[in-house]
């Protein structure tokens, strides 16, 4: 039997790297972007699919009451935009999807959609956006709000939202730009329409004022983990950012989202689902494994997933024992698929067990780069696909980190046929399609 090519993404955003060690970005942060062009490169090299730029719009006071703790390790802050950096990403690279994310719960849909179509020109049709409602609190009140609407609610405000956007892309039909130069005209005005959107929570006359982009409209990659996140994700998303505990939940997520795929008519095979990772790898199983106990035992390592995992649910940990179970009462109306995830209700562990294993893995992948290449082919095997999204948890992103993934893992995937070693097509989409 052939062996079955997986998808490859890299989750990251535009934060600190590891500038207190040697393998950071060699002078201290860098703000100018150079160090995350680099990794664009590097991955645009291994022929991943897509790099994906994670943000949020606050500096957390969730642990402990105040910034202190979260700005100490850098968590969610300092944090730059990462919207200027796609096009910097797209420039260095010639096959790499380049993610950004923004949320519906704060940039009015016109602006989202007129931004993302000009992106996505630029990117030569390589844009994709990462749709997210936000979950802090303390980003609404960034903007005007109190508070953030209740979980499921924000789902529903977000359906609208990717329909009025929708509408704007598609207001510009195909072959509306006819450049006729006997006729001096540009654009067919009879080909372009307004949209006259007027919904329960938006409302837009249109069209945008840009051209159709590449692809039409951008790659739509979501989160989708509690039970309406995953209705939304199986309807709008074009690939899932999604996490589980072990094998079997990783299973059970991917069927039950193509399970809601199916439901609602679309292809189960048209919606890549990515399961995060963080492969810790070494020149043998001993040195891997002792990185691996180094790393996420270390005190700092805990108190970072402590302030990370409060900040995304809104909830401060730093109430709890850290050498206790956690209580079974925990609710938030923050993220509630991560908190689940974390939380591990009935597991009996302390919360200094829950925060050893982090925020962001659903598996363990603990070896050299052949060993843990041939674990991630038989994960897949048994998930039945699509792939997985490298992140570096709560540790900070090195060089050397870069280069062991790159130039280690990925040559071991390709040489058993598990990754792509080129890129087909032109645009982000026919490639994530392609198998």
């Amino acid at each position: 039997m052939a062996a079955q090519q997986m998808h490859l993404g890299w989750f990251t955003n535009f934060t600190l790297d590891a500038w207190n060690t040697p393998w950071g970005s060699g002078k201290g942060p860098d703000w100018k972007g150079g160090f995350y062009v680099d990794l664009a490169r590097a991955l645009d090299r291994a022929c991943f699919d897509y790099l994906i730029l994670e943000d949020t719009c606050m500096v957390s006071s969730a642990y402990g009451g105040d910034f202190v703790t979260s700005l100490k390790h850098g968590v969610f802050a300092p944090k730059h935009d990462p919207v200027p950096l796609v096009p910097l990403m797209a420039q260095a690279t010639d096959g790499l999807g380049i993610v950004a994310t923004m949320s519906t719960s704060f940039y009015p849909p016109w602006l989202l959609a007129r931004l993302s179509s000009t992106l996505d020109h630029i990117c030569g049709g390589r844009f994709g956006w990462n749709i997210v409602t936000s979950a802090e609190n303390r980003a609404a009140q960034n903007f005007g709000m109190s508070e953030l609407p209740e979980h499921d609610l924000r789902y529903d405000i977000c359906d609208e939202y990717v329909d009025l956007v929708t509408q704007l892309w598609e207001a510009w039909e195909p072959d509306a730009v006819v450049m006729d130069r006997e006729t001096g005209t540009y654009v067919d005005g009879t080909k372009v329409h307004t949209v006259d959107f007027e919904g329960q929570y938006f409302k837009s006359r249109g069209p945008l004022n840009v051209v159709p982009s590449p692809q039409g409209k951008p790659v739509f990659v979501q989160a989708g983990a509690s039970p309406r996140g995953k209705r939304f994700a199986a309807k709008s998303a074009d690939s899932i950012i999604a996490t589980a505990t072990g094998v079997e939940a990783m299973k059970a997520y991917r069927d039950d989202v193509r399970g809601h795929m199916e439901d609602i008519g679309r292809k189960p095979d048209d919606c890549k689902v990515l399961f995060l990772v963080s492969p810790v790898l070494g020149d043998t199983e001993e040195e891997a494994r002792a990185k691996h106990t180094a790393m996420y035992t270390h005190p700092e390592f805990i108190e970072q997933t402590l302030v990370s995992i409060s900040s995304i649910t809104e909830i401060d940990f730093s109430q709890f024992d850290l050498d206790s179970p956690l209580p079974d009462d925990i609710q938030t109306n923050g993220e509630r698929g991560s908190m689940e995830k974390f939380i591990q209700r009935g597991s009996g562990k302390t919360l200094r067990q829950l925060a050893s294993e982090g925020v962001s893995q659903s598996v363990e992948l603990v070896g050299t780069p052949d060993s843990v290449a041939a674990q991630m082919g038989e994960i897949m095997d048994e998930v039945g696909g699509d792939g997985f999204l490298i992140t570096r948890q709560n540790l900070r992103l090195t060089r050397k980190y870069i280069a062991e993934i790159t130039d280690g893992l990925v040559p071991a995937l390709q040489k058993r046929g598990l990754a792509r070693t080129g890129y087909t097509h032109e645009h982000f989409r026919d490639n994530l399609l392609e198998f």
